[in-house]
């Protein structure tokens, strides 16, 4: 609520608008949403949005290795609307991001790991820890519906992306992954460069979202 209401203030300041102003909410991806929209003219609004998916806790097997996953993804958009055709519009503008995934494998005495293709019994001290991280600051490109000038209660809809690659990181330690005589440095960057091959793939975080706003 804190960050709809600096949204609004923000935008209001900016646009030194006199016309009134817009609330509205919406789901989908990403996520639940609350945003202020403010009008210029018939053809131009700027607007901005918090959305949030949470946070996310799985067990998922990577390349041999079995970790447990943590997930978030909360962003905060800025656009700019140019409205084509009645409510139709082309959407631009920057999202400020933090969406990322956590992912510990930790050894238990018993569980096989696979590690750069060096096969092992993981020690209850033996633990790799990665981190994916998508970029805090991304462009957006989108189109929809909804936001115009007008009054009441109306319909929104959006479809977009933001645009931009994850990084992926890791520290290891224990007598098996720290220990160069079984898991070597080369062996844990082959497992890592897995990784990077498949969250590379991802170069956009989409935007599908129906919502409502109700102008004043």
């Amino acid at each position: 609520m804190k960050r709809a209401l600096l949204i609004a203030v923000v935008l209001t300041t900016l646009t030194g608008a006199s016309r009134a102003g817009e609330i509205y909410g919406g789901a989908g991806l990403p996520g639940l949403m609350l945003g202020y929209a403010q009008p210029i003219d018939e053809r131009f609004t700027v607007r901005g949005d918090w959305a949030t998916l949470g946070s996310h806790r799985k067990r998922i097997t990577e390349e041999g290795v079995t970790y447990d996953a943590k997930g978030s993804f909360n962003r905060l958009g800025l656009f700019a609307d140019w409205f084509v055709n009645g409510g139709f519009r082309l959407t631009g503008g920057v999202t400020f991001n933090n969406f990322k995934a956590d992912l510990v494998a930790q050894g238990d005495g018993v569980t096989q790991f696979t590690v750069g293709g060096r096969t092992f019994v993981a020690d209850p001290a033996d633990r790799l820890d990665v981190k994916i991280r998508y970029p805090k600051v991304t462009p957006y490109l989108g189109v929809g519906y909804g936001h115009q000038l007008g009054g009441g209660w109306g319909f929104t809809f959006d479809l977009g992306a933001s645009y931009g690659r994850a990084t992926v990181s890791e520290t290891h330690s224990g007598p098996n992954l720290g220990n160069p005589a079984v898991v070597t440095q080369a062996d844990i960057d082959a497992e890592m460069a897995e990784l990077r091959d498949g969250v590379a793939k991802v170069r956009y975080v989409p935007q599908v979202s129906l919502g409502f706003s109700y102008r004043f």
